[in-house]
């Protein structure tokens, strides 16, 4: 899998993103996050070798994972990137967006019903932006979605939304300011997928873990690894059985 964030910089939309990792690290390195920027690699999907290939190989791309794609400040440079990921069709761009609201301004004139190599994400995080965000996104003209829902802040009910939708993910926060994540929650929205037969991937802890009415600090290291301990990601037409030996303390 590649990477490719034609831009860089993001600004604070949502409620889950107090936190973002985005501008933890920009701070650190003293840049700017709110200002939006082209990157060197703004054309890295056609850069090619010497020998006429494309230097960025075939599989997935993660896009914009810098920034937003749909962000307001990109919207001059956005179509240029469409037409990349036109020509691209032996790779699969996915990008995850708090801005699902700016969806229909920012596609291509030759969209139609979406392109079959893009994937897009809405990312949700408590009941009122699940609400707000994917009321608008079943109803968009796009041929692969997921919904994202971390940070997870609040037990949510999705099942109305998930038609059409080919996963669900779910994490938590990190870091030492992170809000808590109980793992009822995410056990509510996997019950919820496995109803509507939509898979579910848990993808990471967060720092804070609440389980059975216990509190547990995570490391950052192992938030990943202690959610795949869980054992509870859903596949359509699979086994249902599942563990739940998330947190080994």
């Amino acid at each position: 899998m590649a990477m490719w964030n034609p831009w860089h910089g993001c600004k604070k939309c949502s409620d889950g993103c107090l936190h973002c990792y985005i501008h933890k690290g920009d701070a650190k390195r003293g840049v700017d996050t709110n200002r939006i920027v082209k990157t060197k690699d703004f054309d890295k999907p056609v850069q090619r070798l010497k020998n006429g290939n494309y230097k960025m190989k075939s599989g997935i791309v993660y896009l914009c994972f810098s920034s937003d794609f749909l962000i307001e400040e990109a919207d001059v440079w956005r179509d240029e990137c469409w037409e990349m990921i036109k020509e691209r069709q032996d790779c699969t761009f996915l990008f995850l967006t708090k801005r699902i609201d700016r969806f229909m301004k920012c596609i291509p004139d030759n969209w139609a019903d979406g392109y079959n190599n893009v994937v897009v994400c809405c990312t949700v995080e408590n009941q009122k932006n699940a609400d707000y965000k994917l009321n608008i996104f079943k109803d968009l003209p796009i041929k692969h979605k997921c919904i994202t829902a971390q940070p997870l802040l609040e037990k949510i009910d999705i099942e109305k939304y998930l038609d059409d939708i080919e996963l669900v993910v779910v994490g938590g926060e990190s870091d030492r300011n992170a809000r808590p994540l109980h793992y009822d929650w995410v056990l509510n929205i996997r019950e919820q997928c496995v109803r509507q037969n939509t898979d579910f991937e848990f993808r990471q802890c967060g720092t804070y873990f609440i389980k059975d009415s216990k509190r547990y600090t995570l490391q950052t290291k192992d938030l990943c690894r202690q959610a795949k301990l869980a054992n509870i990601d859903y596949k359509r037409n699979e086994s249902d059985e599942y563990s739940s030996e998330v947190v080994q303390v």
